[in-house]
């Protein structure tokens, strides 16, 4: 990815750690498209009304990690509120998907990917959220 050169090509630097931050946007775009997948997946099972909670989760938690991965990439006019907001959400919602897709990964590979990606998001997230001031 482009992520680490797009941070140091940026005219306004950022505040953030640039090694935490280019690992949780390339944690947080694999863990949307992940999520998006797994989602679509689940539409193609046969026991597709036994997972529409998961369904749902992945939907939200793609929704939130491509929102966060945006946000993250803006460094002009700094809001370590608002990152702090979404990282947040990220990390809670990562979580809870992780811990749905989890539950269904003995029984579908797509969920066990899904949950690993989950995981890891919610851990790079975590590092970046710990080290803001």
């Amino acid at each position: 990815m482009h992520t680490s050169a797009m941070i140091d090509a940026h005219p306004t630097g950022t505040d953030l750690d640039k090694d935490l931050l280019a690992r949780a946007v390339e944690a947080l775009v694999a863990c949307s498209q992940a999520c998006t997948a797994c989602a679509d997946a689940c539409l193609g099972e046969e026991m597709v009304a036994d997972l529409r909670k998961c369904i749902r989760t992945d939907l939200d938690c793609a929704d939130v990690c491509d929102t966060t991965a945006r946000v993250l990439s803006r460094h002009t006019a700094y809001d370590a509120l608002v990152t702090r907001a979404v990282l947040t959400a990220c990390v809670q919602v990562c979580g809870s998907c992780g811990d749905e897709c989890a539950s269904h990964a003995e029984m579908h590979e797509h969920c066990r990917v899904c949950a690993e990606a989950c995981r890891a998001c919610e851990e790079a997230c975590s590092a970046l959220l710990e080290s803001i001031a």
